[in-house]
């Protein structure tokens, strides 16, 4: 009789983007990226009847899963993911597990402690305590929250270009940029153009690149603003430390910080003035991989 591998998979769902990698031992069964459109997160049902048929449409036929991680963007709190968790093992009859997606970081990098920084659109910390709870620092969306992500970057953008203009300053580079991006005449115009967006996030955000462009044209603001970021992106760091997670290994990804290397380097130097002992370390492997680590994991 003979013996076959068991077939692992992990799939991170993104905000934008969902991964799955499906392994037997060492050999790839699949690798399937799709968009996440109609991920629906606090509906556990729905949620894991997504996955199941990610999982179909991704494995060969007949294939069944030997345990299942899944890193779920939207999934905020431990009952959340439980309650998912639950549904997703009707369809699978497998092991399963279910946690929010920054969670996957620093099982990707190969750590089994640390800490997980997340400043893409938005901006998230999370670790783990000694015997194991999750905890998460910050992730609250970019009306309240997401200090250090593109959409916070740009809402502090346009604080700082209002309080130039109240100051009595000339529009620079910072303020020249944003009203361009936002296609409206005058700084005051920016107030109700930023109100107009229905998707916050995403609309605010798409624009963080002019924060950056500015700051490279000498704009002063602009560069206070990613300054800022970065010690805001720290302090969720030091959030963690304070509830007694490790954070000596900082695993840091998402589009907006890894793709500018300013904002990187003033995480690091803020980092350094507030927790000398952590190191921030861009991760270099697609998060998937940490959810593929948790499903070996279960096995």
């Amino acid at each position: 009789m003979q013996d076959f591998a068991p077939l692992v998979v992990g799939i991170d769902v993104g905000g934008t983007k969902t991964h799955l990698r499906a392994l037997a031992g060492d050999a790839l069964v699949a690798d399937h990226v799709r968009a996440s459109s109609g991920w629906r997160p606090h509906d556990p049902v729905a949620a894991a009847a997504w996955l199941a048929a990610l999982a179909a449409d991704a494995l060969p036929a007949g294939a069944r899963p030997s345990v299942v991680a899944v890193g779920g963007h939207a999934c905020e709190t431990p009952r959340q993911c439980a309650q998912i968790r639950a549904a997703l093992q009707l369809h699978f009859d497998a092991p399963a597990l279910v946690v929010g997606d920054a969670q996957l970081l620093v099982p990707a990098a190969g750590l089994d402690k640390g800490v997980g920084l997340v400043a893409g659109t938005g901006s998230v910390a999370v670790g783990r305590l000694p015997d194991g709870t999750a905890v998460q620092v910050g992730g609250w969306g970019a009306v309240l929250g997401d200090e250090g992500g593109g959409a916070g970057l740009v809402r502090e953008a346009a604080r700082a270009v209002w309080a130039a203009h109240d100051r009595g300053e000339l529009p620079d580079a910072l303020a020249r940029g944003l009203i361009a991006a936002f296609d409206v005449p005058e700084v005051p115009a920016l107030g109700a153009a930023l109100e107009r967006a229905t998707d916050v996030s995403a609309e605010w955000g798409r624009h963080a690149p002019v924060v950056f462009a500015a700051s490279a044209d000498g704009s002063a603001l602009a560069r206070t603003v990613i300054d800022e970021a970065g010690w805001a992106l720290a302090a969720l760091v030091t959030g963690l430390a304070a509830r007694g997670v490790a954070v000596d290994d900082v695993v840091v990804a998402g589009g907006t910080v890894l793709s500018q290397p300013e904002l990187f380097d003033a995480l690091s130097l803020a980092l350094a003035e507030t927790l000398p002992t952590a190191r921030a370390r861009p991760l270099r492997v697609p998060p998937v991989e940490g959810a593929v680590a948790l499903a070996r994991s279960l096995l």
